[in-house]
């Protein structure tokens, strides 16, 4: 598995129809941020303009606490602004704490740079010269705190070099973010919109660095790059303290709830963020396609054959189907 969140192979594997299934695959919200019942006509029929732009960036400035002096674009999802950076940061080797997001290290390899795989962050090598870590990362949830993160950042900005922090699951995890402490450091941070907002289909998300560097990657994603309703939406979402407060709430509950169930059922939970559970067993491919015969996706790992990871399912009546599936399922290893 790639990535979680395309039910394609698991319908080709098991059949059934996309609406049987219940997927477990993804760290994504499964309650959406409500949609407009009716978009502005010039969403769908004009070219996205300035000041719309200029409102959703001034609207994640402020939610994601952005220091003024840094530049802060957007773009249509996160992976296409990582996908960039190799282009736009010095040359020179590259670190990356692992295991985490698999597409980090493809971009920096199709790059020709040969990253290197760290297993702790506090081990820098001492020719590195863009570090890369997640945080709190996927799939384990690990969080490094703000102060270990400066240090790492000054280390490397003395060499010339960069820190960049992926913080897809910020939003859930109250005090992990870096943005509001970066001073003079070189840091360049990835904001993912719709992890927590429930709406990955908007694709929007979000770079925060020196204004040198997202003045570069604003030309590279050149004029609209981003549509009329991924502006309104986006905008109207990050304005919503009440909303994001309230969801943040319910979001830890659940995982209470799920992580409470899977703990019965004989998983070990050992990470995780309020997005997702990562659990541990001894055949972990057996429970996912045991999972899958009964229409239910979750989320395994080459590299660990031992680890499974569960998003949440989204209500007691989806809890309540995971927990009598484990139960049949358990049964089958």
């Amino acid at each position: 598995m790639e990535h979680g969140g395309d039910l394609t192979l698991a319908i080709e594997r098991f059949g059934g129809a996309r609406e049987d299934w219940l997927d477990l695959s993804t760290g994504i919200n499964p309650y959406h941020y409500p949609l407009p019942s009716e978009f502005s006509a010039a969403a769908w029929t004009a070219l996205p303009g300035k000041v719309a732009s200029e409102q959703l960036i001034a609207a994640a400035r402020q939610a994601y606490a952005v220091p003024e002096h840094l530049g802060l674009v957007a773009a249509p999802g996160t992976q296409i602004l990582l996908s960039l950076l190799p282009s736009l940061l010095p040359a020179g080797p590259v670190a990356i704490a692992s295991p985490t997001y698999s597409s980090h290290k493809k971009v920096w390899t199709r790059d020709g740079r040969a990253p290197v795989e760290l297993s702790s962050i506090y081990a820098l090598p001492a020719d590195a010269q863009i570090v890369l870590l997640v945080n709190p990362n996927n799939p384990d949830g690990q969080l490094i705190d703000v102060k270990s993160l400066k240090e790492i950042a000054r280390t490397l900005t003395e060499r010339g070099g960069f820190l960049v922090v992926d913080e897809a699951f910020a939003d859930v995890v109250p005090g992990a973010s870096l943005l509001p402490h970066i001073q003079d450091e070189n840091i360049v941070v990835l904001r993912s919109f719709g992890k927590f907002f429930g709406l990955a289909g908007l694709r929007l998300g979000f770079l925060a660095g020196a204004q040198a560097i997202t003045s570069k990657m604003a030309a590279l994603l050149e004029s609209w790059c981003l549509s009329g309703p991924a502006l309104e939406v986006g905008t109207t979402a990050l304005r919503d303290t009440a909303w994001q407060e309230a969801m943040a709430r319910r979001l830890v509950d659940e995982m209470a709830d799920l992580t409470l169930t899977l703990s019965r059922h004989g998983l070990s939970v050992f990470g995780g963020t309020p997005l997702y559970a990562l659990a541990g067993l001894r055949s972990a491919n057996g429970l996912h396609e045991a999972l899958a015969r009964r229409q239910i996706w979750t989320r395994i790992f080459d590299y660990a054959p031992t680890w499974v990871r569960f998003g949440l399912p989204g209500g007691a009546e989806n809890l309540e189907r995971l927990s009598e599936a484990l139960a049949e399922a358990m049964q089958e290893l």
